[in-house]
């Protein structure tokens, strides 16, 4: 039966790319199944940056399912390529790792204490989960599995045989100027012009002064890249070569040899004939003109096949934090992120933006408001009040083709969810407590019913909050301000205190602590606010937080009431 491109009445980015690759997949192969793809390096902690290589693909991959097209999105596992360098901030890892510099990640040992059999392996598994929960659905592909194999053997002997016309297509690059290191942050135009070229130039693309082989052995001595293919005999495929770190030197015959791969810009392009790919995203560091994805187009025709649809992603950023990096200790990955964040503000926050807009994550206060706006569009989209785009974004972040994502069954506010975790040090009781007292007459029933963004709300606390910016509520009254309050501050505190009991609950506090101050100005406690009226509020609410945690900040003053309890609020504000 052949696929039919069926356009969507969703506006979004995801449903015109599915129309495309869906029209183009039947141009090319009728009748079989579509495929995306995305390749990953496990070269060290794969982080939220990369993260965007998968999900753009499974974002399209995911409409074609929910069509009934038979879709096969595929994760290159890039195992292996060569070990690089060591990188920073990676737990069981020190400067003897260096000693397998060049060597095929899957043979470089996996850090100390890590149950995997290899480097590969270990950063891979992180991924793998973090994609799990995600709801991402992909084959994998482990590079070192396909070379070792002989998977690739006629590829590979067809390079070797069509080298001239792979070398043609280099040279034209070689002479032009070298870009700049290899980025994820967008640039402008000049910028493009700036690093074109540099593709060819900055990387090892397998010219020799023996003439060019597109192929680089691992040396059968030391084991690294290190190598230089000598000669080569297209007849009986004899190749030779010889290694620079250990001098070791060998003829092989490349029609049963299995330890080596085609260098990376041959490589790329002949995966994409081998597998037939229809589409597949690349940074922006692939898309300037003589970089690998613009030079790979020339060259997949020498295999037989075509250039994917490819668009351009953009820089991912993450609150605070410099341009990810992930030979840079401490960059945040997606099992990081899902720590501190639902799985369907993850998928989310890629969803809303086209692949070729930047946005950051938040691992700092920002993700308290990122949640809100999550949780505004979830009303706007049970009270049917949503715009089409925001309506598939959301779609697209909350479920997949097989079904729903697991969620939150009673999703208070993660700002709440934050200030109790914060005040509470995750004391369960006390937690309970307070989410309880939240709405008195829709009590939490238990833990569960808040969870997982319970969770998420406590391990942001511990793990991305300062210290020194914990909210800790004093023991003992702080009688020298007590003692120094004027009349009116004295009278505040009494209005407070005699309305607790009638206001305890999250919209009562919130109602009494803004009213305080009006009825203190004689005004309504309904009255609209006036910008003296606001300068009274925030010099009340300074008061309360100085008597209650010693800081003129905290958490939103009605949950920290809450979270206090009556009593205590009593005792600490002069009762």
């Amino acid at each position: 039966m052949p696929i039919v491109a069926q356009s969507s009445t969703e506006t979004d980015w995801v449903s015109r790319f599915a129309d495309e690759v869906i029209a183009e997949s039947e141009r090319r192969a009728p009748g079989k199944p579509v495929v995306v793809a995305s390749g990953l390096s496990p070269s060290g902690p794969i982080h939220l940056g990369n993260l965007r290589e998968v999900m753009t693909p499974h974002l399209v991959a995911d409409e074609i399912r929910r069509r009934g097209v038979e879709v096969r999105h595929l994760i290159s596992w890039d195992d292996y390529d060569r070990y690089r360098k060591v990188p920073n901030g990676v737990e069981g890892v020190d400067g003897s790792w260096a000693e397998h510099i060049g060597k095929p990640l899957t043979s470089v040992p996996a850090p100390a204490g890590s149950e995997h059999a290899n480097w590969a392996e270990h950063f891979k598994a992180a991924m793998v989960a973090a994609l799990a929960e995600l709801g991402v659905e992909f084959d994998g592909i482990s590079q070192t599995a396909q070379y070792t194999s002989g998977v690739y053997r006629e590829q590979v002997l067809h390079a070797m045989r069509h080298r001239g016309d792979i070398d043609a297509i280099l040279a034209q690059y070689r002479t032009k100027p070298k870009q700049q290191k290899k980025s994820q942050k967008p640039v402008d135009e000049a910028e493009l012009e700036a690093a074109e070229g540099s593709g060819a130039a900055s990387e090892d693309d397998g010219a020799t002064s023996a003439g060019y082989f597109p192929y680089k052995p691992y040396c059968g001595g030391c084991g690294k890249d290190v190598t230089t293919v000598t000669a080569y005999d297209d007849d009986s495929t004899e190749l030779t070569y010889v290694c620079a770190e250990c001098s070791f030197t060998e003829t092989v015959k490349l029609s049963e040899f299995n330890r080596g791969k085609l260098v990376w810009k041959v490589d790329w392009p002949m995966r994409w004939a081998y597998e037939g790919v229809v589409f597949e995203p690349s940074g922006v560091d692939h898309s300037s003109p003589g970089s690998s994805f613009q030079v790979g187009g020339q060259i997949v025709g020498i295999f037989g096949g075509e250039q994917p649809i490819g668009p351009m992603y953009a820089f991912v950023g993450i609150s605070g934090m410099a341009k990810m990096s992930s030979s840079k200790g401490g960059v945040p990955t997606p099992g990081d992120a899902l720590k501190i964040m639902e799985p369907q503000l993850l998928r989310w926050l890629y969803a809303r933006r086209r692949p070729n807009q930047s946005f950051k994550i938040a691992f700092d206060q920002e993700i308290q408001r990122l949640y809100d706006e999550w949780d505004k569009l979830e009303a706007k989209v049970a009270d049917g009040t949503v715009l089409p785009a925001d309506a598939a974004a959301h779609a697209r972040a909350a479920r997949t083709a097989a079904g729903e994502l697991p969620r939150t069954a009673r999703p208070l506010p993660y700002r709440t969810l934050a200030s109790v975790a914060d005040i509470t040090a995750g004391a369960e009781d006390q937690t309970l407590r307070i989410l309880t007292e939240l709405d008195p007459a829709h009590p939490v029933a238990g833990l569960d019913e808040v969870r997982p963004r319970l969770d998420r709300a406590e391990n942001w606390i511990t793990t991305q909050v300062p210290a020194d910016a914990r909210t800790i509520v004093r023991t003992e009254p702080d009688a020298e301000l007590l003692g120094g309050l004027d009349d009116s501050g004295r009278e505040s505190l009494r209005l407070l205190l005699e309305g607790l009991d009638s206001h305890w609950s999250l919209d009562g506090l919130t109602t009494l602590v803004y009213g305080v101050p009006k009825v203190m100005a004689g005004l309504d406690p309904e009255a609209k606010p006036t910008p003296e009226l606001k300068v009274a509020q925030r010099e009340f609410f300074a008061l309360l937080y100085r008597l209650l945690v010693t800081r003129e900040t905290g958490p939103r003053l009605p949950t920290l009431l809450l979270a206090v309890g009556a009593d205590r609020v009593r005792k600490l504000l002069g009762a």
